[in-house]
């Protein structure tokens, strides 16, 4: 995402930023609130500093006391496995809940951290807790975004252990594709902000066969790749290419993602 869209993604880290007033208030938690809700959980939303690139937002085994939504910027997700090995689980783009799969536990069971300049609103969640109690609304919400956890969790599973690797990049791409279009973004021209390397660690594949199925694809005039910047030439192949249909990639779920 270049620096211009962040910006117009976050208004500022002052007094003035509020739920209501954030560009990505329709995707975030305070989807199906009326402003006088709205007004209520702003008030237990706390506005972090920005992170900077390669920063923690909270490390694996860290007391849970909080979840975040995404302001700006990008986060990865990853556990540390028992050979000392870093396994990336997730990214996640701006609107998107980070913290969701510790409320189970007393901890959080990965570690998140920022893939570029990153602001998250922190919501602590006895205080959520609290004040879903009294908004219905509010709490259906909490709910979709777990249910969503649970079926990113699945389609993940399915996507390593079903798909080669030329369709698990399509995907990805495809997948990304969207949840820029959804955010306001252009669905043919976006950043990536992982590396090659994180992105082969994420879905199971050696660097060198990212960049081999990247090469292809430009080949095949599906994308057009310069650096992190990506074009995509032909959506509908690519979508044909990862086995997904334009309804299924348009759904408000993160697919492989938050």
């Amino acid at each position: 995402m270049s620096s211009q869209a962040q910006k117009g993604a976050c208004l500022s880290l002052g007094k003035e930023t509020r739920c209501m007033t954030c560009s990505l208030s329709s995707l975030c938690l305070p989807l199906s609130l009326n402003l006088e809700d709205i007004d209520q959980l702003d008030r237990i939303i706390k506005r972090r500093q920005p992170l900077k690139k390669g920063d923690h937002l909270f490390r694996q085994g860290d007391n849970f006391d909080s979840v975040y939504a995404v302001r700006s910027g990008s986060l990865k997700n990853y556990i540390m496995t028992n050979d000392g090995e870093e396994q990336i689980t997730n990214f996640h783009l701006p609107s998107e809940l980070v913290g969701l799969d510790g409320v189970d536990c007393s901890s959080y069971p990965v570690s998140s951290k920022a893939l570029e300049t990153t602001t998250v609103c922190e919501i602590p969640y006895s205080r959520l807790q609290n004040l879903a109690q009294e908004l219905p609304d509010l709490r259906n919400q909490i709910f979709s975004s777990m249910s969503k956890e649970i079926r990113d969790d699945k389609q993940m599973m399915l996507l390593l252990s079903k798909k080669n690797a030329e369709e698990r990049i399509a995907t990805f791409l495809a997948n990304l594709s969207s949840r820029f279009k959804r955010r306001g973004y252009s669905a043919y021209t976006f950043r990536l902000p992982m590396s090659r390397n994180e992105i082969g660690n994420y879905l199971g594949l050696a660097v060198e066969t990212v960049s081999r199925v990247f090469t292809r694809f430009q080949t095949l005039q599906l994308i057009a790749v310069n650096g992190k910047e990506v074009h995509i030439t032909d959506r509908q192949q690519l979508q044909q290419v990862a086995g997904v249909t334009e309804c299924e990639i348009e759904q408000p779920s993160k697919l492989i993602a938050s």
